[in-house]
């Protein structure tokens, strides 16, 4: 059996579903590609057991139906250095012997039986399905994913919690010092749902979307989500349990609001954090008289730094304690001009909100404050 494919769209396929392989898995034949034939269609399968990715393009020419598998490490980097060029593949179906012939030259390589390889799963029958434009599930999962969990005890923390509602649908992450709600207010889920997609298939996902235009079908049961791309599709097993009341831990009355340019804001507390505690990475921020005061020490060291910022505040002078590098990660992930930071007392948590928000979204994050010395 053979068939001919341009070897720079082959190159790129296998690329981006590669990343789903993982190097230390327990079933040899997942360190393979899955290459299925059928006319002139190729499609080409990778998995890692609980995530499945799918791609497909045209091949130049075939001469039948047939599967086979072939070590992904190996393809992709005898491919990698080939310039743009017609390859044919030669597959012996007793032997498992595979030809790769390009212009100059030959690759051989021994393949394996495409009946050893896992299927992907099936969706139950009380599976849901709803729509969503790629770039808006794109931007969903950029602002949450950074702020999910690496909690072994609580495995729940560890995703995206989706929660579809009728005319919207809003993304959650958490990892219980911060909180992240994005609502997609022009996504529309038809009917009361919900699903935790775990941190990997989201990583894979935000690569894969950011190549893709148009809408996705997502179909999920209690078990497994399906993504149908226009050039991807992706299988994954989803996190199972219950979700949090993540709007009862979200402080509704907070009198203190601070007003302030988000990357200059930013800017300073790169700046000031380097002289915060190592082991704490506390910051202190003080408001006073349309100020903000950043500061931090390391009495260990005899190190410390504090920097001015002009801002739009009205209120008592009040300090506040918080995790540099969660404080920095939340701004870096709001992508307005200005923010406002709304807090109530030191010991409650702090919301932050763009100043402005964008159109057909709401994003709010929480961050846990940290107890001040003094």
């Amino acid at each position: 059996m053979k068939f001919v494919v341009s070897s720079a769209a082959l190159y790129s396929h296998l690329q981006a579903i590669s990343r789903v392989i993982n190097s230390k898995s327990t079933l040899p034949i997942l360190d393979c590609f899955l290459f299925n034939i059928e006319g002139n269609n190729l499609s080409i399968t990778a998995s890692d057991n609980e995530t499945t990715l799918d791609t497909s393009l045209e091949v130049v020419e075939s001469d039948g139906n047939f599967q086979f598998a072939i070590s992904s490490k190996t393809l992709l980097d005898a491919i990698k250095e080939l310039p743009e060029q017609p390859i044919t593949f030669e597959v012996n179906t007793q032997s498992m012997e595979v030809s790769i012939q390009y212009m100059n030259g030959k690759y051989s390589l021994v393949g394996q039986s495409a009946d050893e390889y896992p299927m992907a799963a099936l969706m139950g029958e009380n599976s849901v399905s709803f729509t969503i434009e790629a770039d808006t599930l794109l931007s969903g999962i950029n602002r949450t994913v950074f702020a999910t969990a690496d909690d072994e005890l609580r495995p729940v923390m560890n995703g995206i919690y989706f929660d579809i509602f009728a005319d919207y649908i809003t993304l959650v992450a958490s990892d219980g010092h911060k909180l992240v709600r994005y609502k997609l207010l022009n996504a529309k889920g038809g009917e009361k749902a919900a699903f935790i997609l775990p941190k990997k298939p989201a990583a894979l996902l935000k690569n894969l979307l950011a190549k893709e235009a148009g809408e996705i079908k997502i179909t999920f049961d209690d078990r497994n989500a399906t993504f149908e791309m226009p050039n991807h599709r992706m299988i994954c097993r989803l996190i199972e349990g219950r979700y949090p009341n993540y709007n009862s831990v979200i402080p509704q009355n907070n009198p203190f609001k601070i007003t302030i340019d988000r990357a200059a804001m930013l800017s300073a507390l790169r700046r000031v954090s380097v002289f915060s505690s190592q082991s704490s990475s506390l910051i202190k921020l003080r408001m006073n008289n349309n100020e903000l005061l950043i500061s931090a020490q390391d009495i260990d060291f005899s190190t410390s730094a504090e920097e001015k910022l002009t801002c739009s505040y009205e209120g008592n002078a009040m300090s506040i304690g918080f995790k540099a590098t969660f404080l920095m990660d939340i701004l870096a992930n709001i992508n307005s001009q200005d923010v406002v930071i709304e807090v109530s007392d030191p010991s409650r948590a702090g919301v932050l909100v763009p100043a402005e928000q964008n159109e057909n979204e709401e994003l709010l994050m929480l961050l846990m404050p940290m107890m001040l010395n003094d």
